[in-house]
């Protein structure tokens, strides 16, 4: 319950039963040992169509080493001899694979299909005006959701400040599991109102809950009927967030707060609260399960607040913002406003090897945290922070399905000095201008298939409607004459048809998805990728979850202090 194997994030399964590999992503050839024979016999099939989605339809040839070669790969791969005696007769098998190619119908969807899946979890917040004026430098925000895991990993949230200024919005991603992620989500942002509010609120709020009188509400959510909340452990969030703010009165400077500091205390201080809650324990089952859960999975986050022309970002992990900017002619250009928190940051993997010099050589392997772990920094993952003695003791005296769990019990390789991991966030501040139009926040889903240039284009153009014709690139593709009078068809056909989405998150999964060689969505390519099946999806895309903030420039440019 609490690791995949297949996990993209993490590879902790001990022993001859691991099949990832650390450094990459899980190869799919060895997962087929734990799927279906149908299922195995499908999966090369509907790689290669792929291979071949330029075309109008696949040659049979593209298929041929699938029948006619690949019996002795089934076997080694560990089918049973009843599925392996079907790749005996390589012209009746290739027979199959032809009807098979013939009839791609089967496997795709319609539009409107298409439309249900994408537009599934999409959520859009309006911020209201007053007196015809709108004060806040928002003016609203679209956000979506698409799975690939089941049930997806991924969170999401979006809240006003309503005892202090600003907006908070973030994305959070689950590994080994979703509690984590779906803790955060729902905790962190109160974390980062209450460090942000003044002495006399925090008292006032205090003296309500001692004279039992009603609390003054601190956030106002916005949030789609699919984000949970978990409504058992409301109490036990709610006092340890009391505890919080109780000791952020007992150590009142008089200074005013500052937010990079706020944001980083809220991030470091929940995350001691959910190793704390975890070690102590609950007298409630559930609740007892529920906090090991969310401490022995993970995950990572990016946050956003915005107060009038203050922008700050705080992100743990490899989740990104970006900002988009119109340029003076129109153009867009992308700002980064986060830096991913892993292997390819050599400011982190010299952190860490500053931390733990006597572990350079271990403590990062193959693109991981002691070979496990991609992100550098997280929430939960107590198995990269808490000693052996204290993990060994959590998990013997702990509920059986935690005592049963492998990876529960499984210690990372040259585990001498933890903490290896923290929640601490890095902060980057931004002062807005009239030019920057919208800020993005995605988890990795998104950056794995797109650039953070194209992103910002498709939905610049969007937004606001004005398309800047790139040339036509075919990508070192051989094409006739024919197909490039039908890819500047598909160009003419994709301008009319850009405010099909009502959402420009929704708008930008159907590219994250759906894009082709040329950057068109390829109806036939989105249709295959929204078709597959559980199993299958995780190989081929991450979750994905996109919030779209637009700026008001008006209000921006008239604050020119």
């Amino acid at each position: 319950m609490f690791a995949s194997c297949c996990d993209r994030k993490m590879c902790v399964c001990p022993g001859p039963r691991r099949i990832g590999v650390p450094g990459r992503s899980c190869s799919p050839s060895l997962l087929l040992d734990a799927m279906s024979a149908p299922t195995r016999f499908l999966f090369p099939l509907i790689r290669n169509c792929e291979l071949g989605r330029i075309c109008s339809s696949v040659c049979y040839c593209h298929h041929k080493h699938l029948c006619c070669s690949s019996r002795h790969s089934f076997l080694k791969l560990g089918a049973d001899t009843r599925h392996a005696s079907a790749f005996l007769n390589p012209r009746d098998r290739c027979a199959q694979v032809r009807r098979y190619v013939t009839t791609p119908q089967r496997f795709y969807l319609t539009p409107p299909q298409v439309n249900s899946i994408l537009k599934a979890n999409e959520y859009s917040f309006k911020v209201p005006e007053f007196d015809g004026k709108n004060i806040s430098s928002i003016l609203g925000f679209d956000s979506n959701q698409l799975p690939a895991n089941a049930p997806i990993e991924d969170r999401r949230s979006a809240a006003t400040c309503l005892q202090s200024r600003g907006m908070l919005l973030g994305v959070f991603d689950g590994h080994a599991g979703c509690a984590c992620a779906q803790a955060v989500s729902e905790r962190l942002f109160y974390y980062i109102a209450v460090s942000l509010l003044p002495q006399e609120t925090l008292l006032e709020i205090e003296n309500a809950v001692e004279s039992g009188r009603a609390l003054l509400p601190i956030l106002q959510w916005h949030k789609h009927p699919n984000d949970y909340f978990s409504k058992e452990a409301s109490k036990l969030y709610f006092n340890s967030l009391r505890t919080y703010w109780q000791e952020l009165i007992d150590l009142n400077t008089g200074e005013t707060t500052d937010v990079k500091e706020a944001l980083i205390n809220s991030f470091k201080r929940l995350d001691n609260d959910l190793s704390l809650e975890a070690q102590v324990g609950d007298p409630n089952s559930f609740l007892n399960y529920w906090v090991l859960r969310v401490a022995f999975s993970g995950a990572t986050a990016c946050v956003a607040h915005v107060d009038g022309v203050d922008l700050h970002v705080a992100n743990t992990g490899d989740s990104r913002a970006l900002l988009g900017v119109q340029e003076e002619d129109g153009s867009w250009s992308a700002v980064t406003m986060s830096h991913d928190h892993n292997a390819q940051n050599d400011s982190e993997v010299l952190r860490l090897k500053s931390e733990h010099p006597k572990e350079v050589k271990s403590v990062v392997k193959q693109d991981r945290l002691l070979g496990l772990l991609m992100p550098f920094r997280a929430f939960g993952d107590v198995k990269f922070k808490w000693s052996i003695d204290l993990q060994k003791r959590v998990v013997e005296s702990g509920p059986d399905q935690l005592n049963d769990n492998e990876y529960t019990k499984f210690i990372p390789p040259n585990y001498h000095t933890p903490p290896y991991l923290t929640a601490e966030p890095e902060v980057i501040y931004h002062r807005l201008r009239p030019k920057d139009k919208f800020l993005i926040l995605a988890t990795d889903g998104l950056w794995e298939t797109m650039h953070r240039q194209d992103v910002v284009r498709i939905v610049g153009e969007y937004l606001t409607g004005v398309h800047h014709q790139q040339p036509l690139a075919v990508g070192g593709y051989k094409v006739t004459l024919g197909q490039m009078q039908g890819l500047l068809m598909e160009r003419r056909a994709r301008i009319s048809s850009v405010f099909e989405d009502q959402n420009a998150a929704t708008h930008l999964i159907r590219h994250a998805v759906g894009n082709n060689e040329f950057g068109a969505v390829d109806h036939e390519r989105l249709s295959k990728m929204l078709s597959l099946p559980e199993e299958l999806a995780r190989m081929y895309r991450d979750d994905i979850t996109i919030i779209v903030v637009q700026f008001n420039s008006h209000v921006i440019g008239a604050n020119k202090e």
